[in-house]
Formats: C-alpha cells, sequence, structure tokens
C-alpha cells in the first residue's frame, strides 16, 4: 500500500470490531494540494483509513491466511467534517457479516469525538497463487510484511490473535 493511514491500533474484539488512530501532520505530502491555504485530510483517504483498518481484523481473523485484502464496495458514504493537520481521526469499523472471501463492514470516522465520516464498506480478501501459483513466494512476502506491520500498529501482539 503507497500510504499507511492507521498509525496505531488502539482496540480490537476479534472477529467483531477494530478502532484504530491517523495522526494528521501538516507533513503528510499530499496536504500539499489539498487544499492550498486550508490543509484537510482528502475524503478518499478517510475512506481508505476505514478500509485499511477493516483489512487488519480480517488479517487478524484469519491468521493472516491471505495476501491480499482490497475493497469490493463502499456504500452511504457521508463525509461529515473535515480532518485538519493536527487533529486526530479515530476509525472504527464493526462487522455487519461474513460471506465466504468477503465481510461487510459499519465504518466510522470521528474527530474530538464529531462525526467526520461514515460508510458501508465491503472488503474481499484472497491469495495471488489462487489466480497464479507461480504467485506463492510473492503471497508469502506480502503476508510476511502485513504481520510486521501489524506489529507495529498493535504492540505486544506480533499477528497473534487479540484480547
Amino acid at each position: 500500500m503507497r500510504f499507511t493511514l492507521i498509525d496505531r491500533i488502539t482496540s480490537i474484539e476479534p472477529g467483531k470490531s477494530i478502532t484504530a488512530i491517523k495522526n494528521l501532520s501538516l507533513a503528510e505530502e499530499y496536504l500539499a494540494d489539498h487544499f492550498p491555504g486550508f490543509p484537510v485530510m482528502p475524503g478518499v483517504l478517510m475512506v481508505e483509513a476505514m478500509v485499511q483498518t477493516g483489512a487488519w481484523l480480517m488479517r487478524l481473523h484469519e491468521d493472516f491466511a491471505y495476501s491480499m485484502v482490497m475493497l469490493k464496495a463502499s456504500r452511504a458514504v457521508k463525509f461529515v467534517n473535515f480532518v485538519a493537520p493536527g487533529r486526530t481521526l479515530q476509525v472504527t469499523t464493526e462487522v455487519q457479516g461474513w460471506n465466504g472471501g468477503e465481510c461487510t463492514f459499519k465504518g466510522t470516522g470521528t474527530v474530538g469525538g464529531e462525526s467526520a465520516v461514515s460508510a458501508k464498506l465491503t472488503l474481499v480478501r484472497f491469495n495471488l497463487a489462487d489466480q497464479d501459483p507461480k504467485l506463492k513466494g510473492a503471497d508469502a512476502t506480502q503476508i510476511r510484511a502485513a504481520r510486521e506491520l501489524f506489529s507495529q500498529l498493535w504492540p505486544g501482539d506480533g499477528g497473534r490473535a487479540a484480547s
């Protein structure tokens, strides 16, 4: 992923919900253009923060068995407030349902306790080797990298089940 939009995972209810935070800094390179003189986090990146948060819950729930977790659909996306530099976006995703390799989440983002964004998200997971067996090594590399990043976002867990 080009941007990691989660700075820390703050709580996990395995198989149910996850909460994470993104501390928005003026150093974020995309703020130079969005918008000059009035820097705010782009709405699409707020949605991506919810996607990344939900993806961590899926990975953890399935013990990092899949290398890819991607957004399949977003519905009922609502942007309510801006997220400005110096503020913290708190993102929570709650599982609404599992259907095979897909998981549907209700995602919310708040700043200072006030709503900033909400959406219904459907994420899908898979391994690259499912399409091309020669990519099994790429799957292993991606899974290893995901476990490493997760251990940084949720310290002391090391990619195992959270409590």
